[in-house]
């Protein structure tokens, strides 16, 4: 007979212990099932859907930009292959830009989540400057 995994337990045990192999003090993950790590200009938010038995991972990368064709297929391009894990999404209520890495919770281990949070955290960290110096020269 298998055993039930609770993912969020899991999860806030990976947060804790990222935390703890870096000395950072990291907020618990809440009962919602959202943390936040920060790595360089971004941070990370990291939301176990367990009713939907996925991991999502969000990193701003632009409030509210208003782009231009180009500008939309160009990162639309990037997330084919340039942004590795990731890919950019518009948040349906803000139209802020971010990216976003989705992964079943089934089978993640420690080790993957911490190769996720690192990649979004660097792509984000790269895209947010080229981002808003590119928007602020079309702007």
């Amino acid at each position: 007979m298998e055993e039930a995994v609770d993912h969020k337990v899991r999860v806030a045990q990976f947060l804790e212990q990222f935390g703890r192999e870096r000395n950072l003090s990291l907020p618990p993950l809440s009962a919602d099932g959202v943390g936040s790590i920060q790595r360089g200009s971004a941070v990370v938010t990291i939301h176990v859907m367990a009713d939907r038995g996925v991991l999502l991972l969000l990193a701003k990368v632009a409030s509210a930009p208003r782009l231009d064709a180009t500008q939309a297929q160009r990162l639309l391009t990037a997330s084919f292959v340039e942004t590795g894990d990731a890919a950019f999404a518009l948040h349906p209520q803000s139209g802020d830009l971010y990216l976003r890495i989705l992964r079943g919770l089934e089978g993640l281990d420690y080790t993957e989540f911490e190769d996720l949070v690192h990649s979004i955290a660097k792509t984000a960290d790269a895209w947010d400057d080229k981002l808003k110096t590119e928007l602020v020269e079309r702007a």
